[in-house]
């Protein structure tokens, strides 16, 4: 028997756990229902668990007994991490699946329920296997990765140390509704997303009759103008090869057409991929925005909201990753990206501990049009339940592989 027979074996457990997660999305660091189910999946497995303090988090430990000696103490046993984040999204979902959302305004609408499924699925592959394993797993199930830095409060809470000794490798997985035909795995080593931060604008003006603009400060025309700047300040000061993205998603003011008001406000993220271009943008953006207000006499508050770092593979770990693909799914099932994404993951904290690697994983369904297909966040977004048992498969054996090449290192 292989792992991947062995995964498919549990095809069905991981589609009925995937869909009930599905059905009862939860947001944010508070997950107790999800936090539950997972619980009641590593039930009667040999996992020493932990609960997060400040977070619904999941620590389970898997203690290996593979080419170890005998009464061996945990801080000789090397230790690998694998990462699973578990929240759903603030969206209306509209797939017109059958066991589509029950939480109003709420939606597994970027695959994190495959992803803690499939976590869940290699828990009892690597469980099976215990014995086998030369060293420690440490699984990472996570709340909190939609913008509230949930990999933070693990790592605070010391996921990265659960084993004893710190871990020497992780891997995380992220599925995708599209950019990919169905079942491919997507690697790429050095910077595999951008960096992700977000901009608060208020401009400060003062009030006063739509006929009357002299006698006011109107806050819109120079808001209007800090909008079109920006766009124009990232081609002129940024080099076209090492890109930034700044997109404004906020643009309000006023409440009746013939009232200026006296205030307006923007907001925007930004996603550069060095972490000189962020440097600069910081430094750049208050710079400028501040100049505009002055110049019209108006008044400015900035916030620039440092958010998630680079994500930063190992290209060590990478290539392992790549390896192991290979190993169970063949050579056509690999892409290795040329260029960066620009979604942004706080993955990229554990990245910046530990060498590891993250993995794409394209669950658009087989025959769709991965082109066209609704990306993650739409509230049209579907992930095909086929590739659950893969997923499953691929986290337990990189688990597994790579402790077999630490312990022989060791």
């Amino acid at each position: 028997m292989t792992i991947t027979t062995d995964a498919k074996d549990l095809q069905e457990d991981l589609v009925r756990l995937r869909h009930d997660l599905h059905r009862q999305p939860e947001i944010g660091l508070r997950l107790p229902r999800t936090q539950e189910r997972v619980l009641k999946a590593l039930d009667g497995l040999p996992f020493e668990i932990t609960l997060g303090k400040d977070t619904t988090s999941v620590t389970a430990v898997l203690r290996g007994g593979g080419g170890l000696g005998e009464g061996q103490e945990a801080a000789g046993r090397p230790a690998v991490l694998l990462r699973a984040d578990m929240d759903g999204l603030p969206v209306q979902e509209k797939t017109g699946v059958d066991f589509t959302s029950r939480t109003e305004g709420a939606m597994h609408a970027c695959g994190h329920d495959l992803h803690t499924s499939m976590l869940a699925g290699a828990a009892t592959l690597l469980a099976e296997k215990q014995h086998q394993l030369a060293g420690d797993v440490v699984l990472m199930f996570q709340p909190g990765e939609e913008g509230f830095d949930g990999a933070s409060y693990m790592i605070r809470e010391g996921v990265l140390d659960a084993a004893g000794p710190r871990v020497q490798a992780a891997y995380g997985m992220h599925v995708f509704s599209s950019l990919e035909p169905h079942g491919t795995f997507c690697t790429k080593p050095g910077v595999m997303l951008s960096a992700s931060d977000g901009l608060e604008v208020t401009v400060l003006g003062a009030g006063g009759h739509g006929s009357a603009p002299h006698s006011a400060k109107d806050p819109v025309t120079v808001a209007a103008e800090m909008v079109t700047a920006l766009q124009v300040m990232v081609t002129r000061q940024f080099n076209m090869f090492d890109p930034v993205v700044l997109s404004v998603g906020v643009l309000h003011a006023g409440t009746k057409r013939n009232v200026i008001p006296e205030s307006a406000r923007i907001e925007a993220t930004i996603r550069t991929f060095s972490e000189a271009s962020r440097v600069k943008m910081m430094e750049a953006v208050p710079r400028l925005l501040k100049g505009i207000a002055a110049a019209h006499g108006v008044e400015v508050a900035v916030d620039y909201l440092q958010e998630y770092p680079l994500t930063i593979t190992d290209e060590d770990e990478t290539r392992t990753a790549e390896k192991v693909i290979g190993d169970l799914f063949g050579e056509r099932r690999l892409s290795r990206w040329a260029t960066p994404l620009s979604g942004s993951e706080d993955f990229s904290r554990v990245l910046s501990e530990v060498p590891g690697t993250f993995i794409g994983l394209s669950a658009v369904a087989p025959g769709a049009d991965h082109g066209t297909s609704p990306f993650n966040h739409s509230p049209y977004a579907t992930f095909d339940d086929g590739v659950l048992a893969d997923g499953a498969a691929l986290y337990a054996q990189l688990a597994a592989s790579r402790l077999d090449s630490l312990a022989t290192a060791s």
